[in-house]
């Protein structure tokens, strides 16, 4: 089925492209929490005459490309995000909201899957994303991560925020993994126990043919005379 993402998803696609998925995880997940909609054609036609038209703006050029790594490098780009007390954001900043803020903010429209983002950035602080403009041509966006309504803290307290935030991490890791081998532990003694009960039960039972072996031994076979006595 196809649908066009209305977020960046990890393994699915990023906002504004049209994707196949399977049609269960589409009408399940996709189109009830407003991620995605249906591709019909009105809107295909739609995103694909905005991008054309975006793409009029990108490097055409070696040398405009070299002129746009010194437009964008000479900028520090801004989000302002909620964050947590240890600069974990409620959220993420993702390769799209980068590309859009660069064609808001400088009017260049940069291919998103150039930017060297491995995954979406997920903490308050200063960032380098490098992005290729044009063949040989690589521009560093410098980005800052906010907490809204407020600033970035110096860097020696993000680094300290930093260590908390991986303690804490580590911590519940290490917790979910020792809930994962408990429960595993649960599991497996209740299986045992199980099997240890059907083994009993079958000892307890006396076989069906043995039953009727004995049945047999203590009846008379009909039609049988015992042997007289003698006077």
């Amino acid at each position: 089925m196809q649908v066009i993402l209305r977020e960046d998803i990890e393994k699915v696609g990023l906002r504004g492209e049209v994707v196949d998925v399977a049609a269960g995880f589409a009408r399940n997940y996709l189109l009830p929490r407003r991620l995605a909609e249906p591709a019909v054609p009105g809107r295909v036609a739609e995103l694909e005459k905005l991008a054309a038209s975006r793409a009029l703006h990108e490097a055409q050029s070696f040398e405009q490309a070299q002129e746009l790594v010194q437009k964008l490098e000479g900028t520090e780009l801004r989000f302002d995000v909620q964050a947590g007390e240890t600069g974990t954001l409620f959220g993420s900043v993702t390769a799209t909201e980068i590309a859009d803020r660069v064609w808001e903010t400088q009017r260049v429209r940069i291919d998103r899957r150039k930017l060297e983002l491995p995954e979406s950035i997920k903490r308050i602080g200063r960032y380098q994303v490098p992005v290729e403009l044009f063949a040989d041509v690589t521009a560093t966006l410098r980005l800052a991560i906010v907490p809204e309504g407020g600033e970035l803290p110096p860097e020696e307290e993000l680094q300290a925020l930093d260590q908390i935030a991986a303690q804490e991490e580590a911590a519940a890791a290490a917790e979910a993994e020792e809930a994962r081998a408990a429960e595993a532990a649960a599991t497996e003694a209740a299986v045992a126990e199980a099997e240890a009960e059907a083994e009993a039960e079958a000892e307890e039972q006396v076989p069906e043919d043995a039953f009727d072996r004995a049945v047999d031994s203590a009846v008379e076979t009909p039609g049988e005379t015992p042997p007289a006595t003698p006077s």
